[in-house]
């Protein structure tokens, strides 16, 4: 995934109201910027960081700038990381029709957002003639509190929990159901689920996978240019 237009640096002041984000430009001006991220953003918003921020040419839009990437160092040097949580969906779909996710090869038809389960949409549906349909959800990740460990969630979610009771569900009714953790860190080497901050969530993951529910992560190669899947990264527990 190809940024259209090069990113604008900036100073990060501070992060409030969850999606809205005040950064001073290069040319000394301040201004407030969309922040596609409802999650916590745990050591990613921290005043006097430096940021990078897309800008659209849409004439409705009330915050043209979006918060896209912010440097980070997590202890292995600084690092840029993605903090858009729209762009894991466009991502994953792009490398699904690459081949680029070996897990998730081999299927003819791809689909968007399909109606399944208790009123929710499936991120990706995928179908062949000789196997069973294949349901895939995406979860963004962006933290990391040890070097080299990427987590999720970074703040609880019962709408994640639901997800996985769901494709449990699916499992169940003979269909193949897949939760694919999508980091947006590049420095990562491994993933687990930060259980300390949503037991709940933890919980919901064991009895998905109990149930056949698999897990994958892949990591991203972060740059200014663009974000692209990179690479697989294993699962602890």
């Amino acid at each position: 995934m190809k940024f259209p237009a090069p990113l604008i640096p900036a100073k990060l002041v501070k992060r409030y109201k969850r999606f809205l984000a005040d950064v001073v430009l290069p040319d000394g001006s301040t201004i407030t910027a969309h922040v596609a991220n409802p999650g916590a953003m745990i050591g990613l918003a921290e005043p006097g960081s430096r940021v990078w921020l897309s800008k659209s040419d849409s004439k409705t839009r009330k915050l043209p700038h979006s918060w896209e990437l912010i440097e980070v160092d997590f202890g292995g040097g600084t690092e840029l990381v993605g903090v858009n949580t729209a762009h894991p969906n466009p991502l994953v779909g792009a490398a699904l029709a690459a081949g680029a996710i070996p897990e998730l090869t081999g299927y003819s038809n791809i689909r968007r957002e399909v109606k399944y389960g208790r009123n929710s949409r499936v991120d990706f549906l995928l179908e062949a003639p000789d196997r069973p349909p294949c349901y895939v959800e995406i979860k963004n990740v962006h933290l990391m509190r040890r070097t080299g460990l990427a987590e999720f969630p970074d703040a609880k979610t019962e709408r994640g929990a639901k997800h996985l009771e769901e494709l449990g569900d699916m499992v169940e009714a003979g269909h193949r159901a897949v939760m694919l953790y999508l980091i947006q860190i590049g420095s990562a080497q491994r993933f687990a689920l930060a259980r300390d901050i949503d037991p709940k969530y933890g919980a919901a993951f064991d009895r998905a996978k109990s149930r056949g529910v698999e897990a994958i992560a892949h990591k991203c190669r972060i740059e200014c240019g663009g974000i692209e899947i990179n690479a697989p990264v294993p699962i602890d527990g």
